[in-house]
């Protein structure tokens, strides 16, 4: 599942810049859709397009990994094994 990092973000330039950072700045600014930054920011697993990823890099001034943050999910048949291995331990 992809993370993006989008609050951390925020914050991070709301400190460097000394005043408040919204989603609808962010949006003018990007010419991203306020509703699709705030499915980015709070929604777990949101999809995007590449486009997006590129118009928040250049607004934050980032790389890509700054943005967004790959988490492995468990495979299924991981989650399966391990709990066979665990009723089966007696």
């Amino acid at each position: 599942m992809l993370r993006f990092r989008l609050q951390e973000l925020i914050a991070e330039k709301q400190f460097q810049d000394g005043k408040r950072v919204t989603l609808t700045v962010i949006s003018k600014a990007t010419k991203i859709n306020r509703v699709t930054l705030s499915k980015m920011a709070n929604q777990r697993g949101y999809s995007t397009v590449t486009k997006n990823l590129d118009r928040l890099c250049s607004y934050f001034g980032c790389r890509i990994e700054q943005l967004v943050e790959h988490i492995p999910d468990e495979m299924p048949s991981e989650k399966q094994s391990s709990q066979i291995d665990l009723c089966c331990q007696s």
